[in-house]
């Protein structure tokens, strides 16, 4: 399909673009009343995410309301720990939080390699009503989170401003935390390829907490397994956006 608007696209691509494309990190989110409405329909966050119909009608909210030149998905980064073994709740206030949290090699062990569409279907579906509903106005953005930030939240247990407990697997154990790395981002791989199939036309990795690495540690635990996700995706762009 031919889009109207590829801005963003050629933008990605280092290609001649006549201004800057412009979207928004959270596009639907409570800045708009019509997005905030749609949430209370659904009856909470998770209930958002996993419903394809309001998962891409406030996709799509954004690109009528504000002109933006591309959507972008409406899901969550954990819903791969989710669909490898791992789930999480979203607490109002308090943001996400994990009743297990990954400890031991035996933790790792019982986790599996999600495989996409079988453990993920309801974004699959989403991605397909939103990319038939925008009928080629503009791209489609799919993402998913860098393994690092995955990992953190996985280790953690929740958001932090030190994540001293994943910093703590990394320094102490770093065998254990390369294992527990190498298995989301073969999700990861899985879960992108599956965006793709269903119809994004660029992928973006959040890594989110990649300031609280150094250089060094960064270089190791993130980077290198960023790097396997790009040279695995060849179909459509990739960016990262690193916090």
């Amino acid at each position: 399909m031919q889009l109207q608007n590829d801005l963003l696209l050629r933008a990605a691509k280092g290609e001649y673009t006549e201004r800057t494309p412009v979207w928004l990190m959270r596009q639907a989110g409570r800045i708009l009343k019509e997005y905030r409405a749609t949430r209370e329909k659904a009856g909470s966050f998770i209930q958002l995410v996993t419903n394809p119909e309001l998962a891409a009608e406030v996709t799509i909210q954004p690109v009528d309301l504000l002109g933006v030149d591309a959507a972008i998905i409406f899901s969550d980064i954990l819903v791969i720990p989710e669909a490898m073994g791992l789930p999480y709740v979203m607490e109002e206030k308090k943001g996400p939080q994990f009743p297990n949290t990954i400890q031991s090699a035996a933790d790792i062990d019982k986790l599996h390699i999600a495989q996409g569409e079988e453990e993920l279907g309801y974004v699959a579906e989403a991605l397909r009503i939103t990319k038939r509903e925008l009928n080629g106005r503009v791209p489609l953005i799919g993402f998913a989170g860098a393994p690092f930030t995955i990992f953190a939240y996985m280790v953690e247990g929740s958001g932090s401003k030190t994540f001293s407990k994943a910093k703590a697997m990394l320094y102490r154990e770093p065998a254990l935390a390369h294992q527990l790395l190498q298995k989301i981002t073969d999700s990861t791989i899985n879960y992108l390829k599956m965006q793709i199939t269903a119809g994004v036309d660029i992928l973006q990795l959040f890594d989110s907490w990649a300031g609280v690495l150094s250089p060094e540690a960064y270089s190791e635990f993130s980077l290198a397994y960023i790097s396997q996700i790009c040279d695995a995706i060849t179909e459509v762009p990739v960016t990262v956006f690193a916090k």
